[in-house]
């Protein structure tokens, strides 16, 4: 769970750096985008780092899915009779909310995929090239809604949380938590990683839903 955890912070860092691109403008945000389908050419088939990209990331939600079912397994066998105790500031609001936060997550991954890659849906309706096939006027569309912009935004708060917990808890895995200096520096890290990463991607559709960028 640590290593695939770690695969999909890397990734998302680098995603949200590319969603940024939409501050410099259509032309920029598309030529990024179009070299993303032409990198490594012509040792790479067109699309082909992103096919890469792709299996990685499905080999890995694979891994990260399945740890969890077999760590909520272990938990369930070593105590299948509930603690009744009260809640306490031991555990943080992050740590209670991992499993539904990933849920949240799986279920907008599936929408964020039909809505910018697989189908490209507009939910504003226009179905057209020019918006379709155009990522950044596809984008601007999509957030142009108000509801478009609010769930992607609880999605941003829930990979908020799960970034938060998931950071400290990979850190603690590999051993890297050992003492209270490191345990504080980690908690830092969980909270930097989080802010940082749903923060950033967080500003894309404000910024369009407020008409920073159109």
């Amino acid at each position: 769970m640590a290593a695939s955890g770690i695969v999909f912070v890397l990734f998302v860092l680098v995603h949200m750096y590319g969603n940024l691109k939409a501050f410099s403008g259509e032309v920029a945000f598309n030529e990024y985008a179009h070299h993303l389908r032409i990198f490594g050419e012509p040792m790479l088939p067109e699309n082909g780092l992103l096919w890469i990209i792709r299996i990685v990331l499905l080999v890995s939600l694979v891994a990260h899915v399945g740890s969890a079912v077999a760590l909520m397994r272990r938990a369930r066998a070593q105590r299948p009779v509930k603690y009744q105790v009260k809640r306490n500031n031991a555990s943080s609001l992050s740590s209670r909310t991992m499993r539904w936060g990933g849920l949240t997550l799986f279920v907008f991954l599936i929408w964020h995929l039909l809505n910018f890659t697989i189908v490209k849906i507009n939910p504003a309706g226009d179905q057209s090239a020019d918006i379709t096939e155009n990522p950044y006027r596809l984008m601007v569309s999509s957030f142009d809604l108000w509801w478009m912009t609010l769930i992607y935004l609880v999605a941003m708060l829930a990979l908020g949380f799960h970034l938060h917990h998931g950071t400290y808890s990979a850190l603690q895995t590999l051993g890297w938590v050992n003492s209270a200096s490191a345990r504080a520096k980690a908690k830092i890290a969980g909270w930097v990683i989080a802010i940082v990463i749903a923060g950033g991607f967080s500003l894309v559709p404000l910024a369009v839903l407020f008409g920073v960028i159109d």
